[in-house]
This record gives C-alpha cells, structure tokens and sequence, in this order.
C-alpha cells in the first residue's frame, strides 16, 4: 500500500488511510508552505462563518442591538447544542425582537447527547436552535434586522444579506467573486467554493488584520473583532470537548481556527500572520484534528507542554464500543516550504 499523509491503525495493522490537502499562505498572498494540492477547489462549508458574520458587524447591527462578544462569537460557530449555546442564540434573538421560528436552519439532533436526552425526557420535539448553525442564522437576523432586509429570503443567494457575504469573502480572499463556485449548504444556507490558498489568506487575514495592507480600515477592524470574540469565547464556536475550543484554550489567542464538514480546517496563526487550510480528499472529518496538529508542530508553533495538552487531537485514539483504545490516527507527511 502506497503513503499516505493520515494513517489509521486498528492495533499495529494498517487499516485506513486519508489524504490531504494543505495550503499555508501569508497576508499578502504569498505561498509559505504546502502538501497536496495547495489550488484545490474546495467548499469551506461552515469554516467561513467568521467571514458570513462580517456584514452583520460592518452594517452597525452588532452595535445597534448591543450584541456581546460571546453572542459574535457564536455567529462564528458550529456549537454542540449545549444549554448555554440555546440560550445565548435565544438572547440574541430576543434582543432583535424575533424568536426561533425565524430560523431558517432546520433541525438536528445536537452533538450534546445529554441536551438530546433532557428533551426527549421532557417530551419536547426538536427546534431549530439545537442546530448547530443556529448561532449563524441568528447572526444573520441581526444583521438584516437593521439593514431593513427581507426576513423571510435571508438564506436566498439572491438575497442582499448573501449578496454582502459574497463580496466579503471575495474581498478577503482576494478572489474573483465571479469565480466563486456557489451551493448551499447543510443548513440551507449559500455555500462558497474557492481554491484552498485563497481560503488560507481570508483566514491569516482573520488572525492578523493589521498586515492586511490594502484591507479597508472598516474591514480590518471588524476582523479584528470577530477574530478577538471567537478566542476569548472559544466555547461558543464548538463546545465542550471540541477540537476547535480545546486548541484556541491552547493556544490562548494565538490561534483563530474553525471547522468546516467534509473534512475542511482551517486556522490562522497571529505571531507568524500566516493562514492555515486543509481538506481531507474523501471527507472524513476523522482527519482534520491530526493534520491540523501536525501542521502547528511542523511551523514551530508553541512549546511541547501545548502538544502534550492536545495529544488525543493529535495522535487520535481509535476507541472501541467499551472505550478501549485498540488502535490510533496518526500523521504521516511533511510540507513542502516555498
């Protein structure tokens, strides 16, 4: 069996493999390092939450309805479900005098099992704000709440909200929004698809707005308010015993990252002002936390006490149904630096 970059082992057997690909690119656009395909076209899927939560700061929405940093923080997420994510997005909503019928999200069963078995104890039916992108939708209400934008359309792509997303993601991507490739998303929601590099710049653009030379001032300030939120409250952009929370707690603050589905990571690195983007050719997000650590370790980023801290991230243990670890995730590649 030929290499490959994540190895999965069931004891000391071979029984799994994934490939990857990895682009690393700074501000300005320059190529730091790569594997794989650094141009594949890739759907960021929910990774560009940060950026769809832009028009809802530039507009003065965030402003005008006292929207606090963990609620941003929560636009940006892919949260578990947790009673304290369903409260924060119930603020957010009562403060816009709107309630969750006007998600437009759907429903899911929450990645927090215990919320899951409360409700059905409770006899209560699943709602939209146990989905994991209720933050974003509640997000996006905000900001067309004091745009005067159309309620009921605001996940249409032809809807002024998604039109605004649309050049926002462009803009900091420094891609031809014409070029964008667009789908929609799990949620119901516009989903954008853009060669990996230029995902990586939108997020070292995110970790460090300041070394964003052409960025407007607007612009760069808001990013530096989305990226400030998201590592302050980095509960609210996964949850309890997520990947996304435990290394931005890691990494405290110098680290921006989110998850997207189908195998997407993507982060930003503030010291370095570099981006990080990452897609697992078949799509199992088993094998984005191992890339993504190993990644962190190869650019020279923290000492080993951070490694030590997130090892089951990093060289992820196979579990059985009896919570026995019979087998382990590993990385196997090296970048190629420009």
């Amino acid at each position: 069996m030929k290499s490959a970059a994540i190895k999965v082992y069931r004891g000391e057997h071979l029984e799994s493999t994934h490939e990857i690909h990895i682009a690393i690119i700074n501000t300005e656009g320059d190529l730091i390092a790569y594997f794989g395909d650094a141009q594949r076209p890739t759907f960021a899927r929910s990774s560009l939450k940060p950026f769809q939560a832009v028009p809802s700061v530039e507009s003065g929405a965030t402003q005008q309805y006292s929207i606090l940093e963990q609620e941003l923080a929560i636009f940006c997420g892919s949260h578990n479900g947790e009673d304290f994510h369903r409260q924060t997005v119930s603020g957010v909503l009562e403060k816009i005098g709107l309630n969750e019928s006007h998600l437009q999200c759907g429903t899911q069963i929450p990645r927090d099992m215990n919320s899951y078995k409360q409700l059905i104890k409770n006899g209560g039916e699943l709602t939209p704000i146990y989905s994991n992108c209720s933050g974003k939708h509640a997000g996006m209400l905000v900001g067309c709440m004091n745009q005067n934008f159309d309620l009921h359309r605001y996940r249409e792509m032809s809807h002024p909200y998604q039109q605004q997303v649309l050049e926002v993601i462009a803009n900091i991507s420094d891609y031809n929004q014409h070029e964008i490739k667009m789908s929609v998303d799990g949620c119901g929601l516009p989903v954008h698809s853009l060669p990996l590099n230029h995902i990586a710049i939108a997020f070292g653009r995110l970790a460090t707005p300041e070394k964003w030379h052409k960025g407007s001032e607007l612009r760069k300030n808001t990013l530096n308010q989305i990226r400030e939120a998201m590592v302050r409250y980095p509960e609210m952009v996964a949850g309890t015993k997520r990947f996304d929370t435990d290394l931005m707690k890691a990494f405290n603050g110098e680290v921006v990252a989110k998850l997207g589905a189908e195998g997407v990571h993507c982060f930003g690195i503030k010291s370095k002002g570099i981006g990080v983007a990452i897609k697992v050719e078949d799509g199992n997000e088993r094998a984005t936390n191992v890339a993504s650590m190993e990644v962190l370790r190869q650019l020279g980023i923290r000492d080993s006490s951070v490694f030590k801290q997130l090892k089951s991230y990093h060289y992820a243990p196979v579990l059985n149904a009896r919570k026995e670890k019979i087998g382990e995730i590993i990385p196997d590649f090296q970048l190629t630096f420009s």
